[in-house]
C-alpha cells in the first residue's frame, strides 16, 4: 500500500495481520439455507447461515463464540460463553458469505446476493457493543456494504443500558426476545429478566422507537407447549405491547437434546396468533429453516464438540 505512509505501514505491519478464518465446516440444507462453521481459534468456532427466500437473502452473524445468557429453550445457550468476537470477525462473516455466494452463481446482475444482516446467531449482540459497533458502520456505510439501516437487525435478550447505547450510536432496526409476557415466567426462561425487567425493558423499547429507521420493534416469541402458549399468556402478552409499536414473530420450538421442552402444536400456535392479529398487534409465525443441519432458531453450534 504505497499510497500510506512509511510511518503507518510500519505501524500496521508491526499491530494489523490481514488474514481470514478457516472453514470446518459448510453444509447445505434441503431448503436451501447454508451453514458455515468457522474454526476462531482456541478450540471455539462459530455459526453462520444463510436463508434463501424469493425476494431476500438474509444472513444470520454471530457476535460471541457461546452465549452466556443461560436461556433454558437454547441449544446456544447450553454451550456456555467462550469469547467475544472482534470486529474483523464479525464482519468477516458477511465478507464471507457475500464471496462464497456470489462466485458460486446466487447473485442476478444488478442484484445483492445477501439483502438483510440479521445479528441473531450465537451470543448476545449488546455484551460486545464495542466491537458490533464498527461492524454495523461497516454494513451501513456507502463504501463498504451499503445496507439499510433498516434491513440490519440486532437481536437482544434485554440488555437495557446497551439498548439506549445503540439507539445513540447506531440506530438500527430492533428485535427483543421475549418469550414471556410476565416476569415470573420470564425470570424462569431467561436469566438476564431477573436484571432487567418485564417493565424496564419495554421502557427501553418505547425510548428506543422514538430512534429506529423501523416503525415498529420486533418482539420474537418461542412457543413452547403448556409452557407460554396459553390463553393467560396471549392476554398477558397482548396487554404488555399495548402501548409499544410492535411486531409479534412466533417461533415454533426447535427441539435439541435433553431440553426439557416441547413445540406447540400447529393449531396452538395458529389460535395463538390470530388472538394477537385480531388484538391489532401484527403477528406472524416463522416458517422454520435449516433444522435438518441444526441451523434453525436456537441450535446454532448445538452439536458442536470444543477442542
Amino acid at each position: 500500500m504505497s499510497g500510506l505512509a512509511k510511518a503507518f505501514r510500519e505501524k500496521l505491519e508491526r499491530a494489523a495481520t490481514v488474514g481470514t478464518l478457516s472453514v470446518k465446516a459448510d453444509t447445505l440444507s434441503g431448503d436451501g439455507t447454508r451453514k458455515w462453521l468457522f474454526d476462531i481459534g482456541g478450540g471455539s468456532a462459530i455459526e453462520t447461515v444463510f436463508i434463501p427466500e424469493e425476494t431476500r437473502g438474509t444472513l444470520c452473524v454471530s457476535t460471541q463464540a457461546g452465549c452466556a445468557m443461560e436461556c433454558v429453550f437454547c441449544s446456544t445457550g447450553r454451550q456456555g460463553f467462550r469469547r467475544n468476537l472482534s470486529t474483523a470477525e464479525i464482519i468477516f462473516q458477511l465478507w464471507r458469505a457475500e464471496r462464497v455466494l456470489r462466485a458460486s452463481g446466487g447473485a442476478r446482475a444488478g442484484h445483492r446476493v445477501i439483502t438483510n444482516v440479521v445479528l441473531m446467531g450465537m451470543g448476545e449482540p449488546l455484551l460486545n457493543l464495542d466491537n458490533l459497533l464498527p461492524a454495523l458502520r461497516l454494513m451501513l456505510d456507502d463504501d463498504a456494504y451499503g445496507l439499510a439501516r433498516r434491513r440490519v437487525t440486532v437481536s437482544t435478550s434485554g440488555i437495557v443500558p446497551m439498548m439506549d447505547r445503540l439507539a445513540a450510536e447506531c440506530p438500527v432496526a430492533l428485535a427483543v426476545s421475549l418469550h414471556a409476557a410476565y416476569d415470573e415466567l420470564r425470570d424462569r426462561l431467561m436469566p438476564v429478566n431477573r436484571k432487567y425487567s418485564l417493565a424496564s425493558l419495554l421502557a427501553a423499547c418505547r425510548r428506543y422507537s422514538a430512534r429506529s429507521p423501523r416503525d415498529f420493534i420486533t418482539f420474537e416469541y418461542v412457543m413452547l407447549a403448556g409452557v407460554n402458549d396459553g390463553e393467560r399468556d396471549a392476554a398477558a402478552l397482548i396487554a404488555l405491547l399495548s402501548d409499544v409499536p410492535s411486531k409479534v414473530n412466533l417461533i415454533p420450538f426447535n427441539p435439541f437434546e435433553r431440553s426439557g421442552f416441547s413445540r406447540s402444536t400447529s393449531d396452538v400456535i395458529k389460535r395463538f396468533n390470530d388472538r394477537l392479529n385480531v388484538a391489532g398487534i401484527l403477528t406472524t409465525t416463522r416458517r422454520t429453516r435449516g433444522d435438518d443441519i441444526d441451523a434453525a432458531c436456537g441450535q446454532l453450534a448445538g452439536r458442536v464438540a470444543f477442542r
